[in-house]
């Protein structure tokens, strides 16, 4: 008797597919097709974002699929159908950021600053959120490689007032990415040298985690919790950033407002005490942090 046909599908018939939905997309007929396709494959194609960086007209195509939506966040008209789209045209270049072949050219086009006007908008609407939590994660997906040229080439941005905006007023989940971002710029040397350069840009983070503080307080959130708890422990890593915080850490981080939310949260709570111990006041005298060498604002 023989043998019966595998019923495994073949492995090049996939990639084959793969191949025919990236040459889909250099043709706007077919392109939104072959994005929704393409997103799919992302986690499971090994070598997808080689193959989009270097195929011909890739990029272009999914740099025209960004700058399409521009009209419709100002005025925010932008609809779902619209959003889902430029989404997944916004995952395959989450694709391309987070690969090690293709991330230094990916820096190099600068193709984030393409997104940061998604990150500008303040609309509430589901397509507008969606679009901000997608563009968030290719900026996540870069910092997540901690790469030197990743922090270095974002402090040349204005990825940070960007993150802080969006970690005033956003939803739990952009926040808890924002706020991720921010963590890891300041768990770079550079980046945390950066932020407490000038008196300014610390007091601008320091106000906006102790916002956070108080509202997790009322809506208590221990994923966005530990990201912010982690952000005060790396500040305190910085000697004036340090003296600065035994004035303005926020008394629900004092005291035992987080109990019940960090209970099964080993790690949070051993930063929390590393920061505890960090800011002793004990024998302390706390100066004006504006009397502690920071330098004024663009000096």
């Amino acid at each position: 008797m023989s043998a019966q046909p595998s019923p495994c599908i073949n492995p090049q018939t996939e990639q084959e597919k793969v191949f025919q939905w990236i040459n889909e997309l250099s043709n706007p007929d077919t392109r939104e097709t072959a994005l929704l396709e393409l997103s799919k494959k992302r986690e499971t194609v090994t070598d997808l974002a080689p193959m989009l960086w270097n195929s011909y007209g890739t990029t272009a195509a999914l740099l025209q699929e960004i700058i399409n939506i521009y009209p419709s966040i100002s005025p925010a008209t932008l609809t779902a159908h619209q959003s889902n789209r430029v989404c997944n045209a916004l995952a395959l270049l989450q694709c391309v950021a987070s690969h090690p072949e293709t991330r230094t050219v990916f820096l190099q086009a600068q193709i984030p600053l393409f997104l940061y006007p998604f990150l500008h908008t303040t609309s509430k609407t589901r397509p507008f959120e969606y679009l901000r939590l997608t563009s968030l994660g290719v900026i996540g997906a870069l910092v997540k490689t901690d790469e030197q040229e990743v922090i270095t080439f974002l402090l040349t941005t204005e990825i940070i007032p960007l993150c802080l905006r969006i970690m005033e007023s956003g939803s739990e989940l952009s926040k808890t990415v924002a706020t991720f971002i921010l963590q890891k710029i300041l768990l770079d040397e550079s980046g945390l040298s950066y932020i407490c350069q000038t008196y300014e840009r610390f007091s601008h983070v320091a106000i906006i985690l102790g916002k956070m503080v108080i509202q997790l307080a009322k809506e208590p959130s221990a994923r966005l919790l530990k990201h912010v708890v982690r952000c005060y422990l790396r500040l305190s890593d910085n000697p004036r950033a340090r003296e600065a915080l035994r004035q303005c850490l926020p008394d629900q981080l004092r005291d035992s407002t987080f109990s019940a939310c960090l209970q099964d949260d080993k790690s949070t709570k051993h930063w929390l005490q590393l920061l505890t111990k960090n800011l002793e006041l004990v024998g302390v005298i706390v100066p004006d942090p504006r009397q502690m060498g920071m330098s004024p604002l663009g000096s």
